[in-house]
């Protein structure tokens, strides 16, 4: 609390310093969240059932800066150390809710191009790209040597474990009637101790990956495809040293006051250098993967809803195992109390994934069904 005081009179400082400073904006919002969370786990003869209800709470505050000419620089400030910023109420409220540095941005928007570098947010929730590229094969209770809780790419994993931003840089511009995006992605940041600067084999030990994207309309209807594509080889939650690509596109089709959302996913990694991560007990490992992820949305007015349906087919070292997710995702945003100075709303939601693994031998099942309700007030 004492370093987001802090960084707030710096900015107000900063905001008001003279008439040459830059115009600074502040905003944000803050939320508490009850959470009813229902798991059921079936491997074999095993069977587990765990209900729980969690309190939690999340504070975001906004700053962005006009420097002129099109320079501008953003910032988000929330916690960092816990899933999507949010903090659980626990030991007799005794815990440390730290203020941290989220995502930050800086860059240059001109009339028919833009580049910005930093923490870019991403968006996540809006584009399941990021999810089948870097969560396609589940970890969870049931699978050996896994320490972590439930994370595969149902339940939006890229928003709730990697706060929903990338460290990378990016250069956009008009193309036709679209606009096409690069990103270059930072994933790892890697130091090989054996390697010197000598011989600069550490040069291209880093994970890096290059996303792309074309947006532009089709009458009424809006077209997004994109790809992600691995430059070096990268780390992930399973398996490490892989080259994965991922292709597909986002596609959303007005109906009224209502928007119809499309999007389907490809991905594959095929490499025979790779390793287990360390949560499957690390050594040498032949990665050969593939998947795909459909999903179908809907809005209307405060309504939003959407189910996703992954396959993924892993034949890793000569294995064959499926994974099977659905995921379902709807929630309503109602306005309490709205004017220019703010808002107040409530939004119930439900949150449902699914999971199934077939291991040939046997096979597991898992659902977690989450509802909640959250307040929030906007400033």
């Amino acid at each position: 609390m004492k370093k987001m005081l802090s960084l707030a009179a710096m900015f107000a400082v900063l905001a008001y310093a003279s008439p040459a400073s830059a115009e600074i904006k502040f905003g944000g919002d803050a939320s508490v969240r009850l959470r009813g969370q229902f798991e059921n786990e079936e491997d074999g003869s095993y069977k587990n059932n765990e209900d729980d209800l969690n309190f939690a709470y999340r504070i975001r505050l906004n700053a962005s800066a006009d420097l002129g000419s099109g320079y501008f620089f953003k910032a988000m400030l929330t916690s960092d150390n816990a899933a999507g910023g949010w903090n659980t109420v626990s030991d007799n409220n005794r815990e440390d809710a730290e203020i941290d540095i989220s995502n930050f941005y800086f860059g240059r928007m001109m009339e028919n191009s833009h580049y910005m570098v930093g923490r870019l947010p991403l968006n996540s929730m809006n584009n399941p790209i990021f999810d089948l590229a870097m969560y396609p094969i589940p970890t969870y209770v049931g699978i050996p040597n896994s320490s972590m809780p439930t994370i595969g790419v149902g339940d939006i994993p890229v928003a709730t474990y990697n706060m929903d931003r990338i460290f990378g840089l990016n250069y956009g511009t008009k193309i036709g009637d679209g606009e096409l995006n690069g990103t270059l992605i930072v994933l790892d940041n890697d130091i090989k101790l054996a390697d010197t600067p000598d011989e600069g084999d550490g040069l291209f030990n880093d994970g890096y990956a290059l996303h792309l994207s074309y947006k532009t309309n089709i009458g009424s209807v809006t077209v997004e495809p994109q790809a992600i594509i691995a430059l070096t080889d990268v780390d992930g939650l399973v398996y490490e040293n892989v080259s994965p690509f991922v292709v597909g596109a986002n596609v959303t089709i007005p109906a009224g006051k209502a928007k119809i959302g499309l999007s389907g996913f490809y991905t594959a990694a095929d490499d025979d250098n790779a390793e287990y991560g360390a949560l499957w007990g690390g050594g040498d490992a032949d990665v050969d993967y593939n998947g795909y992820l459909l999903r179908l949305k809907g809005q209307y007015e405060g309504l939003t809803a959407w189910v996703d349906y992954n396959h993924t087919n892993d034949k890793t070292d000569g294995g064959d195992v499926d994974y099977d997710n659905l995921f379902v995702w709807a929630q309503y945003n109602y306005k309490v109390y709205q004017s220019a100075m703010g808002s107040f709303s409530l939004t119930p939601t439900l949150r449902y994934w699914a999971l199934g693994g077939d291991y040939g031998c046997c096979e597991d099942d898992y659902s977690r069904l989450r509802t909640e309700l959250i307040a929030t007030v906007s400033f």
